[in-house]
C-alpha cells in the first residue's frame, strides 16, 4: 500500500513538474516579445533573447510613442483596418458557414454527399493554387484594392462548414421536429432552437477564423494597392526595407498586434476545448 502510494505522489509531482515546464515554454516568447518592445531594437540585435533579458531595470514606451505618431498615425489606420475585417470576415464566416453545415446534417436532399465531398476536397487544396483564379475573378469583377474583395474569396471557410456539420449531426432532431410542432419555420428553428445548441462551435470556431483573419497576409498582400489600406500584417512587413530595419516600431507593433487576438481567445476559450472535442468525434 505504502509503494502504490509513494507512487502516486510521484506520478502527481511529475505530472506538475511537466505542467510546469511546459507552461513556462509558452509563456517565456510572450515576456521575450513584451520586454522586447520596451528596449531598443539594437539591443535585442546585440544580446539576443535571454532569461535575463526578460527582466529589464526599466521599461521606457517610448517605442510605442514612435510607432503611434510615425507617418501622420499609419499604423493605428492598419490596425482599424485589420479589426474591421477580422470582425466581418468572422461573423459572416461563422453565419453561413454554421448555415451550410446544419443544411448538409439535418436535411436530406439530392446532391448532399457531392456538395459535402466538394468541401472536403477544397479544404485539401493549397490556398496557393487557389491565388491566380481568385485574382483574376476579383479583378474581373472590379474589387481590387477594397475591402470586399478581400472579404469576398473568404466569407465561407470550408474547414468551418465541415466542423459545424460534424456538430449538428450529434444534436438530436427531436428538437427540430418540436421546433415544427410548434408551429416554427426553418429560419426560426435554426436561430432559436439550433443556434444556442451549437454555442460551443461557435466559440471554437470564432478564436481559429478571427485568428486566421487577422493573420492573413498573403491574400491581402495582393489585392491591396494603397498604404491606407494596408492590414496589420503586410503594414509591419513594408518596416523591413532593403534600405533599413526599423525593428523598435517593427517588434512594438507586433506585441499590439497580439493584443487583439488574446483577448478573443480569453473571451471564448470556455467553449475552446468543448467545441473542439465535441466537433471532432459526430459521425
Amino acid at each position: 500500500m505504502r509503494t502504490r502510494g509513494f507512487v502516486a505522489i510521484f506520478a502527481t509531482i511529475l505530472k506538475y513538474l511537466c505542467l510546469i515546464v511546459l507552461a513556462v515554454s509558452f509563456i517565456f516568447p510572450i515576456l521575450a516579445l513584451v520586454t522586447a518592445s520596451f528596449r531598443p531594437g539594437r539591443d535585442l540585435l546585440r544580446y539576443g533573447i535571454t532569461f535575463k533579458s526578460i527582466i529589464p531595470d526599466s521599461l521606457d514606451p517610448k517605442n510605442f510613442v514612435a510607432l503611434v505618431k510615425s507617418r501622420d498615425g499609419i499604423y493605428l489606420t492598419w490596425f482599424k483596418n485589420s479589426l474591421f475585417l477580422t470582425i466581418l470576415q468572422t461573423v459572416l464566416s461563422l453565419f453561413f458557414s454554421s448555415f451550410v453545415g446544419y443544411g448538409l446534417a439535418k436535411y436530406h436532399f439530392r446532391g448532399r454527399n457531392t456538395i459535402f465531398v466538394i468541401v472536403l476536397f477544397v479544404m485539401m487544396v493549397p490556398l496557393q493554387i487557389l491565388m491566380l483564379p481568385l485574382y483574376k475573378l476579383t479583378a474581373a469583377l472590379g474589387i481590387m484594392n477594397t475591402y470586399l474583395g478581400v472579404l469576398l474569396p473568404f466569407i465561407v471557410s470550408p474547414f468551418a462548414i465541415f466542423f459545424f456539420r460534424q456538430y449538428a449531426i450529434g444534436i438530436p432532431n427531436d428538437f427540430i421536429d418540436a421546433g415544427r410542432v410548434d408551429g416554427l419555420g426553418e429560419f426560426r428553428i435554426f436561430f432559436k432552437l439550433i443556434t444556442p445548441l451549437m454555442a460551443p462551435a461557435y466559440g471554437a470556431m470564432a478564436i481559429l477564423l478571427a485568428q486566421q483573419s487577422w493573420n492573413n497576409f498573403l491574400w491581402p498582400l495582393i489585392v491591396m494597392r494603397t498604404g491606407n489600406m494596408f492590414t496589420l500584417p503586410i503594414g509591419l512587413n513594408s518596416l523591413l526595407t532593403p534600405y533599413g530595419n526599423n525593428y523598435d516600431m517593427l517588434i512594438a507593433g507586433s506585441c499590439a498586434a497580439s493584443i487583439p487576438i488574446i483577448i478573443v481567445f480569453f473571451f471564448f476559450q470556455r467553449y475552446f476545448i468543448s467545441g473542439l472535442s465535441a466537433g471532432g468525434i459526430k459521425e
